[in-house]
């Protein structure tokens, strides 16, 4: 049942993050600045052909197979049960909802729409996917330093090692 949930939880990540980037391109001219909460946050229609602070700008097919190989990985690590905890699979999805909003835009347009941009510090305009992917890396980081401890734990006191 938990599987099924995080499966909508990932769904429902992706239609949010293309209805919002549909809306940005439908009512926010290119480069256009849209206040909305001075000091903190205005939307800015961008397209961004590489990763944040446009560092690998123009690397489409990279991260086309960067993000098919990330998202293979997670589901590798759902099925082989490497990550069990709801913790570790709700950021999973959170991930894997963000990577595959920013890959339909990758795939059909060449490009990601980025929209959302802080004022009060220097940060690269994002969008609902980036927000989720890095909520999600929180996560598993989270996970891995607070919850996947006892399993290393108990694994590394059932180890006898090589002599036995």
């Amino acid at each position: 049942m938990l599987y099924a949930f995080l499966a909508v939880f990932a769904v429902l990540i992706v239609i949010a993050d293309q209805i919002t980037k549909y809306l940005t391109v439908a009512n926010i001219p290119l480069h256009e600045i849209i206040p909305v909460w001075d000091g903190v946050f205005h939307l800015t229609y961008l397209r961004n052909t590489g990763m944040a602070f446009s560092l690998l700008e123009g690397g489409r097919w990279f991260f086309l197979v960067l993000t098919a190989a990330a998202l293979a990985l997670m589901v590798l690590a759902v099925v082989k049960k490497w990550i069990d905890h709801p913790v570790g699979l709700w950021s999973l999805a959170a991930i894997a909802g963000g990577a595959v909003g920013n890959l339909i835009d990758r795939v059909s347009l060449g490009y990601v729409i980025d929209m959302i941009e802080v004022e009060f510090i220097r940060f690269p305009v994002f969008n609902v996917a980036d927000s989720f992917v890095v909520c999600g890396a929180i996560g598993l980081v989270i996970y891995t330093f607070f919850f996947d401890k006892p399993k290393k734990e108990n694994a590394d006191e059932t180890d006898t090692g090589p002599i036995g």
